[in-house]
């Protein structure tokens, strides 16, 4: 959902970003330090029931995902160390965020177990559907889209954990969690076909670069040949390729 509002961020968060180029502030530390934020107010806030409190605190952070984007392309310093680092400590933002809710639902505050079942469902099927498409794009195919993407996940849980806490309405909570459990289990379907399809359309190109294995055995070429004619053993039992012995 913010990438689809991604120019009107980019005006509201340039300020910033520019004040930050100017105290010498890299892109890497804005993302280390966002996902450090992040992670932090999932697992001390979500944990102990302050779902609205969290909620605050990793949507204040979240933004850090647009602000070293735009140092990095403002700096002229993007690279591929950038983006491999962006997307893998968004990958542990994620799993923060998920995975205090699903603390909340284990433990006293929520106390509600099939919630944390449904909860650590969605968190895997969030994960799998970021690796359905890194997969397919590392074999130079495309698996992006589908019903539930990082972002809609990311805005849903926030924005409507806020909500739910503030109004006193858990179950507002629970509705969430429990689409994106199913939408993110019907993505990842979605992106395997897709890349099936993708495969099956170019038969040609399906393969990894190995050979067919043969499924008529080959002859083997020492058969009838002795171990000495190979060089496998002397006359004399020795190790292989030695000499004989004179007697």
């Amino acid at each position: 959902m913010l990438n689809r509002f991604r120019q009107f961020w980019t005006k509201v968060i340039s300020p910033i970003a520019n004040l930050l180029l100017r105290l010498g502030v890299s892109a890497d530390a804005v993302t280390l330090v966002g996902t450090i934020g992040v992670c932090a107010g999932a697992l001390i806030f979500f944990p102990r029931g302050h779902i609205w409190l969290g909620a605050v605190v990793i949507t204040c952070f979240v933004f850090s995902d647009l602000i070293d984007g735009y140092m990095a392309r403002t700096s002229g310093t993007s690279s591929k160390w950038g983006s491999y680092l962006d997307s893998t400590l968004d990958r542990l933002g994620d799993g923060a965020i998920f995975g205090g809710l699903v603390l909340y639902y284990a433990g006293s505050a929520g106390h509600t177990p099939w919630m944390a079942g449904v909860t650590l469902w969605a968190l895997v099927m969030g994960a799998t559907t970021s690796y359905a498409r890194a997969k397919a794009e590392s074999l130079g195919l495309h698996a992006s889209g589908g019903l539930a993407e990082r972002s809609d996940r990311l805005v849903s849980v926030l924005v409507i954990g806020f909500f739910s806490d503030v109004l006193n309405l858990p179950i507002l909570l629970k509705i969430v969690l429990c689409a994106l459990a199913v939408a993110s289990t019907i993505t990842v379907v979605q992106r395997t076909l897709s890349v099936r399809k993708q495969v099956l359309s170019d038969p040609a190109n399906a393969g990894l670069g190995a050979p067919p294995a043969s499924t008529t055995p080959a002859a083997d070429p020492t058969d009838g040949v002795a171990p000495s004619d190979l060089g496998l053993g002397g006359p004399d039992g020795g190790a292989p390729g030695t000499p004989p012995t004179s007697s």
